[in-house]
């Protein structure tokens, strides 16, 4: 069996082997996409094949959608090459149940894949040609919080950019211009209205995406590239939105177990590739059950019944709500305090740690003893199920493969958010956060496993992290066994507003984590004794 749209007619094999095809003909779906497109995505990695590629199937399999997705993408063009042109454009989703039972689907609703290379006469006049359509209706991303920036570190413009600023918009070469060149196609044939929709799992992805957007346009504008009447177009939300979402499904790279589940049933050519530019991905993907996707509508040229396939679909304020719920309490928070201690344990499988009795006692205290207490309550999702979902079924799901290493890459980048905020909720509250135990640990806990021993003395190698380098430096002199060698070195860390959002000994908390990191360099066994000695309290 081959997933290609003539291997899909030999639809008793495929049923025989428990994998359902599309109720539609995905030939013709594609040929009418391609004639009046209505959805283009940017970022067509593995959370938009079988999440978002998902919503729109359901809608097409109802009969309330008649057009697919026409797939983009502005950075590592193997994708397309490898794993949509040979498998015409189908993906085979893999619902991974925390039973063990899997459900298998063939996709169908990916309609057309893009190079966006303005080098390319071809792919750029077709891309050209899809971004003035009339039909055109939403555009939606999901190309992680790099694929918005616009500066390094230093607030310079990255290379590409400064280039994309310089050249204007007949040549860009990065996400952020590639659309604003687009939108200036779109104003030129009409100045018609259209919708942006970031699906990336970031604080304010609406925002950011707008302000990259009109930074961009801006800048052309002052380089007399394009008129001052298209920079008000791209402002004026009655013309062009930027929808704010928050989007949650656990979806790790693709498993080769599943990989070779799948070859044993019959599919050719299932195994995961390694692009050039180090993604991991395959014609399948892998994910959990459970799924969310919370969006802001805003749909000036319209939109597909999206909350008709389980989409929110609701204000700016409510979205907010439901990213801080997940964001600062009830999902990344957990990830993120057990990770760390998981490394340290040993335990590769973060679902593997979710079963240890001191990582539970963790996870549950973060969650619902310190986090519960603080969140606002979006409405549409409630916190508590939200959270009773993830620490009881999603978390612990074995079949899922996520790893703690991969959950603690960036954890610098994310502290702030995911713990500065309901610390800054406890001051605002009591004045200080001192009464908090278990997200001081959780930092103690991140602070210690940068040290990079496990708690039986073994070296260990850290997840990529860009800060890495600094925190190394502040920690230099502490060594595993000897707590004396342990004297102030993270003061200029706990203090530092950049990172937490707030100085934790301001709000009460710096020496707590002090001595919870003074606790678990006595030696062997000693992260599990701190553990111990502070759940306990």
């Amino acid at each position: 069996m081959r997933l290609t749209y003539e291997g899909l007619k030999n639809s008793e094999a495929w049923k025989k082997a428990g994998i359902e095809l599309p109720s539609y003909n995905p030939e013709e779906l594609a040929a009418r996409t391609k004639k009046n497109p209505t959805w283009v995505h940017f970022g067509i990695g593995n959370i938009f094949r079988i999440f978002i590629g998902g919503i729109a199937d359901k809608l097409i399999r109802a009969g309330l959608m008649d057009r697919g997705i026409i797939c983009v993408e502005t950075f590592d063009y193997d994708v397309v090459d490898k794993i949509y042109a040979p498998f015409d454009n189908l993906a085979l989703a893999v619902t991974l149940h925390d039973d063990g039972r899997t459900d298998k689907r063939v996709l169908g609703s990916l309609c057309e894949a893009l190079k966006a290379r303005s080098s390319n006469a071809a792919e750029w006049s077709r891309l050209k040609e899809i971004f003035t359509a009339d039909s055109l209706q939403l555009v939606s991303f999901t190309i992680t919080e790099k694929g918005y920036a616009l500066r390094n570190a230093d607030g310079k413009y990255f290379p590409h950019v400064e280039a994309d600023m310089n050249n204007g918009p007949d040549n860009p070469t990065g996400a952020m211009a590639i659309v604003a060149a687009m939108l200036y196609e779109r104003w030129k044939a009409g100045a018609k209205s259209l919708a942006f929709v970031s699906m990336d799992n970031v604080s304010h992805n609406g925002e950011k995406l707008r302000g990259s957007v009109v930074e961009t346009v801006e800048t052309w504008q002052k380089k007399n590239f394009v008129p001052a009447e298209f920079v008000d177009y791209v402002k004026d939300g009655s013309k062009v939105s930027f929808c704010w979402t928050m989007i949650d499904k656990i979806t790790p790279r693709p498993s080769e177990e599943v990989g070779k589940t799948l070859a044993d049933l019959g599919v050719e050519d299932m195994q995961p590739v390694i692009t050039s530019r180090k993604t991991y991905i395959a014609p399948f993907v892998n994910a959990e059950a459970p799924e969310y996707l919370v969006i802001e509508d805003s749909f000036p040229n319209g939109r597909p019944p999206l909350e008709k396939a389980g989409v929110y679909m609701t204000d700016r304020h409510t979205v907010n709500l439901s990213e801080r719920m997940k964001v600062t309490t009830c999902l990344n928070p957990i990830h993120t305090a057990l990770c760390t201690y998981a490394c340290m344990l040993g335990y590769t499988l973060f679902a593997d740690g979710m079963r240890d009795p001191e990582l539970s006692k963790l996870a549950h205290d973060v969650g619902y003893v310190e986090g519960i207490p603080v969140v606002e309550d979006p409405k549409i999702i409630s916190p508590t199920k939200f959270l009773d979902e993830a620490i009881n079924v999603r978390f612990p799901n074995p079949y899922l493969g996520d790893t703690s290493a991969r959950i603690a890459v960036d954890i610098s980048q994310m502290v702030g958010i995911r713990f500065g905020e309901t610390i800054k909720a406890y001051v605002s509250r009591y004045g200080t956060a001192e009464k908090l135990n278990a997200i001081p640990l959780a930092l103690a806990g991140w602070l210690r496993y940068l040290l990079a021993v496990d708690d039986a003395g073994k070296k260990f190698e850290l997840s990529p992290d860009p800060m890495i380098p600094e925190l190394e430096k502040q920690l230099q002199g502490i060594e595993f066994g000897k707590p004396e060698t342990f004297s102030g070195q993270l003061k200029p860390i706990l203090s530092n507003k950049n990172i937490f959002g707030v100085n934790l000994y301001e709000a009460g908390l710096g020496n707590k984590i002090e001595n919870m990191f003074r606790d678990m360099l006595q030696g062997k066994g000693a992260v599990r004794a701190t553990l111990k000695k502070f759940l306990a309290a």
